[in-house]
């Protein structure tokens, strides 16, 4: 049975009845081919689905104690860090940074930045081999040879 509505406006009654399902898709297919749009069904009439991919957390980890001694080594060699060379990022540790990054117009956040190791000589570390430099041999290295065109 149609739902009729009077319209606040005129007084008159409005018939809303609903199309089916069916009908509904036809019109939109129809509709679809119409104005060639391809993107509102597939060939099979079902709209193809979206994949949701999950994004990973960050995987950047905590330093070890070992690199945090290398951090305090590198602060003490350039005269920022006067503490025990121990591994234990503490208040001392982290003011020796800010220090450091100040001298340097890096920010003084007191993180440990790659720029921050960079600019201490150490470079960003990460779990898995660095490329094989070249041979440490004094020996000079021939450059390649060089193509002689042809007469």
């Amino acid at each position: 049975m149609p739902h009729v509505a009077a319209s606040a406006k005129t007084g008159t009654a409005k018939s809303s009845a609903s199309k089916s399902a069916p009908s509904k898709a036809r019109a939109s297919k129809a509709a679809a081919s119409k104005s060639g749009s391809k993107a509102a069904v597939s060939k099979t009439g079902v709209k193809p689905r979206r994949t949701v991919v999950a994004r990973r957390p960050p995987t950047q980890q905590q330093p070890t104690t070992d690199r945090y001694k290398e951090i305090q080594q590198a602060l003490a060699d350039k005269g920022y860090f006067q503490g025990p060379v121990d591994g234990a990022w503490n208040t001392g540790s982290v003011e020796a940074l800010k220090r450091f990054q100040k001298d340097q117009n890096l920010d003084t956040d007191g993180k440990i930045g790659s720029l921050s190791l960079i600019a201490l000589g150490l470079g960003p570390k990460r779990g898995v081999a660095s490329a094989q430099s070249a041979p440490a041999s004094n020996d000079p290295v021939d450059p390649p040879p060089v193509a002689q065109p042809q007469q």
